[in-house]
């Protein structure tokens, strides 16, 4: 037995874990009776986490960030991104954990909604968003991890001018440690968030009691805000106006949905309802809305009131750090390094929650629309791709926490507005008149969120395009690569189509393919006449016509049902529905190889017309030059001549 090879060796490190997937994938499309869920997952209040590992780390350039937007009013425009979250955005993600319970998120509910390719790129855009805002979590954390280390009072000297290199080199650890394996990271997240967060409540819990022992901090606060918007009617007013710019605190909850799978459930949980797991992730979305909330309007209060605004601005001390800066100027040096290096931590492995979001995400789609390798189902290369798209924006920006604010909060936004448009719909549907009213005022809501960050940062919307057309050009090529392959996972016989076959197994195989027009008695002794001329097939042997209507040619992966039935008391006829002609024929001649022992032939007309105008319809209506497409697909799923069905076209 020949000993594996370095290379192969590695290769097979490399795709651990595909055929598991592919198998996933390929039992996804079977019908079969529930079964119960195998419970692999953790307490929700573990994956909590996971997820709060993007979440809560925004707390370590969230108020900074909120400081620069809204100034004074920070406090106020907190205020109201807080009532959003737990009265908008909080309702609408534990809607979306009930309708999309895989960990799919609103995409997938969109996707049900539209059909054929308009759906398609449709899903190909909401990608590019969840992409632009899971991609910048890791870069903007690991930019602000990199923030944190450079501004640390022992550092700054060292460290200062190397921002970008030290930058990508977190990138890559978080990288090295996916490409290790994940399955021991929630109990790391456990630790670091734990810790952030109790470091977190005395920063905050001394910078209110320093406002609070010096009353004058807060008269000097209201008299500044009187005298910049006038009276309370304005200050409102303005923070309905700038919160959208403070959208970085609805982080979270797209993240808090993508790693559902991983919540245990209870063992009555069925794949098709997992009751417990819905029921665990609406505790989690629940529990870490309301800690974060608390969180950021405190934050925000002590930041605003204890920090002059010079600080706030680019090269300022509070820069990205405002609660650092608080934990060095109340608590020492030596507690403020402490909560530097675990802010630090907790913004590095922040990109883990949404690496695995994209992890859990991409594959569900582009794989099975055929827009990615087969690779793609697998772990490791994936991670591999996401490190290297994330070095290329981490360059880009310079590794610069500001800069990406705005791709950051394009991508969160639009992802959190089609969730609620999602639950709106799904709402209206279950005819639930109160639920849609409250929805479509939320998504009202966060289309002016949205807009007025649009607007703003229009950058952000720029750097999602550039997203989504890499997605859908890099998919669409894929497509085009992957044009010729088989395509159906799994082929089944009604008894009838069974017994067709199985009468004619004793003999010459053969196929006539048909495209249905009306089916009358004439069109199908016309037919016969003709193949049997063109192709000098003995007047007493049996063929059996195949016929393929085609569904949704924007599919890719499909089964392939195929049901018998006779014809005007003579003609029997296999019946099939795919998202192409070609690969399914190619399908069921090799089903049949397999079933029969025998290689079976099929018959065609030529298509008439030009070859590359068949080829697009073949690509884009999964019809065209039948023929030749067909025996494509056969010559790359059997290499073997000798085991190749025939096909003739006359």
């Amino acid at each position: 037995m020949a000993t594996p090879t370095r290379t192969t060796r590695f290769r097979a490190w490399l795709l651990e874990g595909l055929t598991d997937q592919h198998a996933k994938q390929r039992a996804a499309h079977r019908p079969q009776d529930p079964e119960p869920v195998e419970d692999h997952g953790r307490p929700w209040w573990r994956v909590m986490c996971l997820t709060g590992l993007d979440y809560f780390s925004t707390l370590g350039y969230q108020p900074g960030i909120a400081a620069l937007a809204a100034g004074l009013l920070s406090p106020l425009a907190t205020i109201v991104l807080v009532v959003l979250t737990l009265l908008g955005a909080l309702p609408v993600y534990r809607r979306v954990a009930e309708e999309s319970p895989h960990g799919e998120g609103s995409i997938a509910m969109l996707e049900r909604l539209l059909s054929f390719w308009k759906g398609k790129l449709f899903v190909l855009t909401l990608l590019g968003f969840a992409a632009t805002d899971f991609l910048i979590t890791i870069t903007l954390s690991a930019a602000d991890a990199t923030a944190h280390l450079v501004e640390n009072p022992h550092l700054t000297g060292t460290l200062h001018g190397h921002e970008v290199v030290i930058t990508l080199l977190l990138v890559a650890l978080l990288g090295a440690v996916f490409l290790k394996g994940f399955s021991e990271a929630i109990g790391l997240a456990m630790v670091l968030v734990g810790s952030y967060l109790a470091l977190n409540v005395v920063v905050i819990a001394v910078g209110l009691w320093q406002v609070l022992s010096e009353p004058h901090v807060i008269g000097d606060w209201t008299q500044a805000l009187t005298a910049e918007h006038g009276n309370p009617f304005m200050m409102i007013a303005i923070a309905l106006v700038v919160f959208p710019k403070l959208a970085l605190g609805l982080s979270g909850f797209e993240t808090g949905v993508a790693v559902m799978p991983h919540v245990q459930g209870d063992r009555e949980d069925t794949e098709d309802r997992p009751a417990g797991r819905i029921r665990g992730t609406k505790k989690l979305l629940t529990t870490a809305a309301v800690i974060m909330s608390v969180f950021l309007i405190t934050s925000s209060f002590v930041t605003t009131l204890l920090i002059p605004a010079d600080e706030f601005q680019p090269g300022g001390e509070a820069n990205g750090r405002a609660l650092a800066y608080l934990a060095h100027q109340h608590l020492g040096s030596a507690f403020g390094t402490v909560y530097d290096i675990s802010t630090i931590l907790i913004l590095w492995f922040a990109g883990s929650s949404a690496m695995a979001g994209l992890l859990n995400l991409m594959p569900r789609y582009l794989p099975r629309y055929g827009m990615a390798p087969h690779w793609a189902r697998a772990l490791r290369p994936m991670v591999i791709v996401f490190t290297l798209v994330a070095f290329l924006v981490t360059w880009l920006f310079h590794a610069d926490v500001d800069a990406q604010g705005g791709a950051y909060a394009t991508g969160v936004l639009v992802l959190i507005t089609s969730a609620a448009v999602a639950v709106t719909i799904a709402a209206h549907r279950s005819g639930e008149r109160g639920w849609t009213i409250g929805f479509g005022v939320i998504s009202a809501v966060f289309v002016y969120t949205t807009a007025v960050n649009v607007v703003e940062r229009p950058d952000g919307v720029k750097i999602g395009a550039c997203f989504i057309a890499g997605i859908m050009a890099l998919s669409l090529l894929s497509r085009l690569a992957r044009i010729f392959e088989l395509r159906v996972t799994d082929v089944e016989l009604d008894t009838m189509a069974q017994r067709f076959v199985r009468d004619t197994a004793n003999r010459t195989i053969r196929f006539i393919a048909n495209e249905p027009d009306s089916r009358d008695e004439a069109e199908y002794r016309d037919k016969v006449d003709q193949i049997r001329a063109d192709n000098d097939i003995p007047a007493g042997d049996d063929v059996l016509f195949v016929e393929v209507t085609v569904l949704d040619p924007s599919e890719f992966e499909s089964n392939l049902r195929v049901r018998g039935e006779v014809l005007h008391g003579r003609y029997r006829v296999l019946t099939l529905e795919s998202s192409t002609v070609p690969n399914a024929l190619a399908a069921l001649l090799l089903h049949v190889r397999d079933e029969t022992g025998q290689r079976p032939h099929i018959y065609f007309e030529w298509t008439e017309g030009n070859p590359l105008t068949n080829f697009l319809r073949f690509f884009l209506f999964g019809q065209g030059e039948v023929a030749p497409v067909t025996r494509e697909v056969l010559r790359e799923a059997e290499p073997d001549r000798s085991r190749r069905p025939h096909v003739h076209a006359g």
